[in-house]
């Protein structure tokens, strides 16, 4: 299944704060910390916790917070299904972004070790 047009500039438009404490409550649920959210969104885009803050307050979009993230090299290890799509068949590559930040939150609340979450 790969996604629409519409879908691809939902994800884009939606901003990273408004998404932050769903992912938070998600993993703090399940028992994982914050810190460790912290290490698996830093280990994929690079940006530690003071940047994450500044992207809060700026409200920035999706699309902001990855074309300005160095996303790491070992992202491409990062498949399965996600909210329903094949991480490895999507097209675009902001959504396909989007998709490995889901999948390695989904994967941390799940109570994978974070050695295998983050591909080492």
């Amino acid at each position: 299944m790969n996604t629409t047009q519409e879908h691809n500039e939902r994800i884009a438009k939606m901003t990273f704060a408004s998404v932050y404490p769903h992912y938070i409550t998600k993993v703090e649920r399940k028992g994982r910390t914050k810190e460790e959210l912290h290490q698996v969104i830093e280990w994929l885009t690079g940006f530690d916790e003071k940047k994450l803050q500044k992207f809060i307050n700026d409200k920035a979009t999706f699309e902001t917070f990855f074309e300005k993230a160095t996303l790491n090299p070992n992202a491409h290890l990062i498949k399965g299904v996600i909210c329903g799509y094949r991480i490895e068949e999507i097209e675009n590559q902001l959504t396909k972004q989007v998709r490995y930040l889901d999948k390695l939150i989904d994967e941390l609340a799940k109570g994978k070790k974070i050695e295998k979450i983050l591909r080492a």
